[in-house]
């Protein structure tokens, strides 16, 4: 085990058969779940560059393909339903498979050819659509900010999309909790001996927590401060040492400065095991802090990509998951591509087409409640 290696910040009992106390433990875990975060956070870091890249000059291509194809079908369908080949039944059939494809389309592709088709075939203009939806999302929006946050958002706020909504929500959330605060200013109100008491006791223990950071943070700076070093390659590895150990004090990241203390060979793995629980407390709290802007970095980089797949809320993403879900969709693309070149080709000839159209059957309505009407029901299959 090197010094280098992660797994050596750890307390072991000091002779076989002990046992650790309460505050031991909870430094091993800690510390255990401080790297497993570390790695997963690095993992994503690294893994989302990748993914953008695939993105951006693979998938998108191949999609933009697809829709280009999507819009020769329609072109293709519109020609017919003009032709006179086909009559009263046949041009309904064809009205509602161009009508269903559309519904994608012009969500997926700007084209002003993909919406005059959706206005010809929808009997209803696309503009005026979108507004009427974008006007019932807002007031869903409003009343659902009013209901679960007590919020109420003025008719002239812009909230189309979800990021002006979390804006504006977040601006009155704030509006609101400083009001309160105000309020209670305002009025004290008087603080019992108990209360008193844990509010010292809580600001005594940062104090302290802070001063072991400090206190560690001057040990290493008066050991690796490379001005002192003569030798000039020594020195340059104590510059490189100082520049990790400023980095993690800055980010009070307690468990690299004590892996740069056992890199430094200040501590051994043995002498962790001699820290009174007394200190190892703050320890604690500092490294309890440290996991938990590490798992709310790790959960805001989840949801991101959980709502970009259209993933449940409790669903579980991860960098290896996300490149596997996109190498799915590029394959469901090319399989996509594949199928319409090949309608495309069957249904060249108007009479060839005609007979196809002869066993199609318009399926059923299907019941669409106020969900389905703002969000879109089911993409059209062109098998």
């Amino acid at each position: 085990m090197t010094a280098k290696d992660p797994k050596a910040i750890r307390i072991a009992p000091k002779k076989q058969g002990s046992t650790l106390s309460a505050a031991q433990k909870r430094f091993n875990n800690l510390i255990k779940q401080i790297d497993k975060n570390k790695k997963l956070l690095l993992d994503w870091k690294d893994t989302i560059p990748v993914y953008q890249q695939k993105v951006g000059q693979e998938y998108e291509p191949l999609f933009d393909t697809f829709n280009g194809y999507r819009l020769e079908w329609l072109q293709l369908l519109d020609q017919y339903y003009e032709h006179p080949l086909f009559k009263k039944t046949d041009k309904a059939k064809i009205k509602h498979i161009i009508s269903a494809v559309c519904d994608d389309l012009v969500v997926d592709m700007e084209s002003e050819a993909v919406k005059a088709l959706f206005n010809k075939y929808k009997d209803t203009d696309y503009y005026a659509m979108v507004q009427e939806q974008e006007q019932a999302m807002a007031e869903m929006i409003k009343g659902l900010a009013k209901e679960m946050f007590k919020v109420d958002i003025d008719d002239d706020v812009d909230v189309s999309t979800p990021e002006k909504f979390q804006a504006h929500l977040q601006d009155k959330l704030r509006e609101q909790a400083e009001a309160e605060e105000a309020v209670k200013a305002a009025k004290p109100k008087k603080k019992t001996v108990k209360q008193l008491a844990r509010e010292a006791k809580q600001q005594e223990d940062e104090a302290l927590a802070g001063k072991s950071v400090q206190e560690i943070y001057r040990k290493l700076v008066a050991a690796l401060h490379p001005d002192r070093e003569p030798d000039e390659q020594e020195r340059a590895r104590k510059t490189e040492l100082m520049q990790r150990v400023n980095t993690a004090y800055g980010k009070k990241d307690l468990l690299q400065l004590l892996e740069l203390q056992l890199e430094a060979e200040q501590v051994d793995a043995a002498q962790l095991g001699h820290i009174a629980d007394d200190r190892l407390k703050h320890f604690n709290k500092i490294l309890g802090e440290q996991l938990a802007e590490l798992t709310e970095e790790i959960g805001h980089i989840e949801m991101t990509f959980m709502e970009r797949l259209n993933m449940p809320f409790f669903g579980k993403i991860t960098p290896k998951h996300l490149l596997a879900e996109l190498a799915h969709d590029m394959r469901q693309v090319k399989q996509d591509i594949a199928y319409i070149k090949e309608d495309l080709q069957d249904h060249a000839d108007p009479a060839t087409f005609k007979a196809w159209l002869k066993a199609y059957r318009i399926p059923k309505p299907k019941r669409r409640d106020a969900f389905d009407e703002l969000f879109g029901g089911d993409p059209f299959d062109f098998r």
